[in-house]
């Protein structure tokens, strides 16, 4: 391709952006912003986004078929699986204007995800137990509400997203493909660049199953997960389902007299640990909840913590949780909301304490009574040592692996795809079951495996980019080759470099060929680097027929002869 032909170029003046993928890739000439969250990609950017989903396109069709469906789906398939009004990110499509109207007034779903959709296409083609298994696939653009679309590509309301979808007989086959599917991503990520700085994560499975899920998460500053990772076992958890063990805190001072002390309109335990004097690790935090068949419950953390209500689901075995209403907490505490605690709580209300309780001396908690706190609380004089103290807060740095007990390290990751184990939850929904070897009707299990491409696009430019611009791995780079001109007002040189340009080509070499007349060395140097094509190639009058070749990683150059190209690429 002859830069000057191509559509956009670089900007190096273009606007600095808080993510450094969208303000190189937006500088370099790969894509332009249409407005947050929504982008164009450029000739450049086309060539990386095909390479990548190429790539994933490569390893899918090994293990599923490729479908492509629609974006705009009925509203009333999402209402069947109950979620047309529970998915926080959904969007629709209304008509723009009254003209539009007049035509037809129908509202449509912007598909943020497919399961909705390819449950009841599967469902009118495979029944019986002999067309199990089976598995089908897409690359689309989806839309997304996101609520502050940010960090360039990694956060957008309109992105691509390869999903996946598989059909089982049994939860044992869907087990069975999931490993399966494990494995073709981790060739995915391989194969683009990234899987050395990969790890499988494990997450929540969300409402779609009690088991976990597993995301695959790229060591990236930029990230926007935290991931607790215990060394000596080399598992991974997302925050929002870490298990952790609060350090032991060791407190020698002695008993000190239960009391109350009045404080009011005192926000945050910092500043309450401020106003008592005491450190925050001694104030308690208590909140009271609600469970779906009302059950009240009053779970309690150090205060230094927060409460993690996906571990206090799994703990309660309970489907659902809601923030007790004020009229609930001031029957159980006879207080105003913010003053609750744990002792005297009625006989009726399940108290859960975190393990973060243990080992203190003296520490704070709310008096169940308006603007008071009571201070020197202690357990088996105040309050009674429960059977079991739990794991329910939100995981830290400084926590433990409970396990080995060893200290978590903590990793700041982007997520580049995910694996969920949906179970029967779609299926369910659409009434979709085989008929088994005795013609009687089975329950079917579903899997749904995701990978962002324009994420993954995003992530490569956070991880492998440096001072001077992008710094593409060879199997996803706009071109193979970044040959640069100069003196090409020089008939001769310029004869030569267009014969090296299209001999490459032949030889099957992409090429990206400055061929600009007008354009200093130092600006088309400064542009290769920008633009991170793994190789340099300079024919200049002073090399006369031979070239200078650089790999844009390295910092020296050397002297080849034209043959030696396809040695070093």
């Amino acid at each position: 391709m002859l830069y000057s032909k191509q559509f956009a170029k670089t900007n190096k003046n273009a606007k600095e952006f808080e993510s450094k993928n969208a303000t190189l890739l937006i500088k370099a000439g790969f894509i332009d912003q249409v407005m947050a969250g929504v982008y164009i990609y450029l000739p450049l950017g086309v060539r990386v986004l095909s390479k990548i989903e190429t790539i994933i396109r490569e390893e899918m069709d090994k293990i599923a078929s490729e479908v492509f469906m629609s974006s705009l789906a009925p509203q009333a398939i999402w209402e069947q699986t109950k979620r047309l009004h529970t998915i926080d990110v959904l969007m629709k499509t209304t008509p723009a204007n009254d003209v539009s109207k007049a035509k037809n007034d129908n509202e449509y779903v912007l598909s943020p995800t497919h399961e909705d959709m390819v449950t009841p296409l599967a469902q009118k083609f495979y029944k019986s137990y002999k067309d199990f298994p089976f598995a089908v696939y897409q690359i689309q653009t989806k839309f997304r509400n996101e609520p502050r679309a940010k960090s360039g590509l990694l956060r957008c309301r309109e992105f691509r997203m390869k999903d996946l979808y598989s059909f089982h007989t049994s939860e044992a086959d869907l087990l069975t493909f999931y490993e399966k599917a494990k494995e073709a991503y981790w060739n995915v990520f391989n194969r683009i660049g990234i899987g050395p700085f990969t790890k499988i994560v494990l997450a929540s499975g969300g409402d779609f199953t009690r088991n976990f899920s597993h995301e695959y998460q790229t060591l990236c500053s930029a990230g926007e997960d935290t991931i607790f990772y215990a060394k000596s076992k080399d598992i991974a958890y997302n925050r929002e389902i870490a298990p952790s063990e609060a350090p032991k805190i060791e407190q020698s001072e002695e008993i000190a007299p239960l009391e109350e002390v009045p404080g009011e309109g005192i926000i945050g335990v910092e500043a309450l640990a401020q106003f008592l004097k005491i450190p925050v690790e001694k104030t308690t935090k208590t909140i009271l909840f609600e469970t779906e068949t009302g059950t009240v419950v009053a779970a309690a953390v150090r205060g230094d913590y927060e409460i993690n209500e996906l571990k206090l689901l799994k703990v309660l075995g309970c489907q659902s949780l809601k923030l007790a209403s004020a009229a609930t907490v001031k029957r159980v505490t006879n207080a105003e909301i913010g003053y609750a605690g744990i002792l005297n709580l009625p006989a009726d209300v399940t108290v859960i304490m975190d393990d973060s309780l243990q080992g203190r001396v003296n520490f704070e908690m709310g008096a169940n009574k308006t603007n008071y706190h009571s201070i020197n609380v202690n357990f088996e004089r105040d309050l009674q040592l429960p059977s079991q103290f739990y794991d329910i807060k939100l995981a830290k740095q400084g926590d433990l692996y409970p396990e080995t007990g060893e200290e978590y390290e903590v990793l700041k990751m982007a997520e580049v795809g995910n694996i969920f184990p949906l179970e029967t939850k779609f299926s369910k929904a659409f009434d979709y079951r085989y008929l088994d070897e005795n013609g009687k009707e089975q329950p079917i299990y579903m899997g749904s495996y995701g990978i962002g491409p324009s994420r993954v696009m995003g992530v490569l430019v956070e991880v492998f980019s440096d001072e001077k611009g992008l710094v593409w791995p060879e199997s996803v780079a706009p071109y193979q080759v970044h040959l640069v001109g100069l003196d090409l007002k020089d008939e001769t040189v310029r004869a030569y470099a267009f014969e090296v340009y299209e001999i490459l080509g032949k030889q099957g070499i992409e090429v990206l060929f400055d061929d600009r007349i007008d354009v200093t060395a130092g600006a088309k140097f400064a542009d290769a680097d920008l633009i991170g094509i793994p190789h340099r190639l300079v024919v200049s009058r002073r090399l006369e027929k031979k070239i200078e070749y650089k790999k844009r990683t390295e910092k020296e150059s050397k002297i080849i002869e034209l043959e030696d190209v396809k040695k070093i690429m």
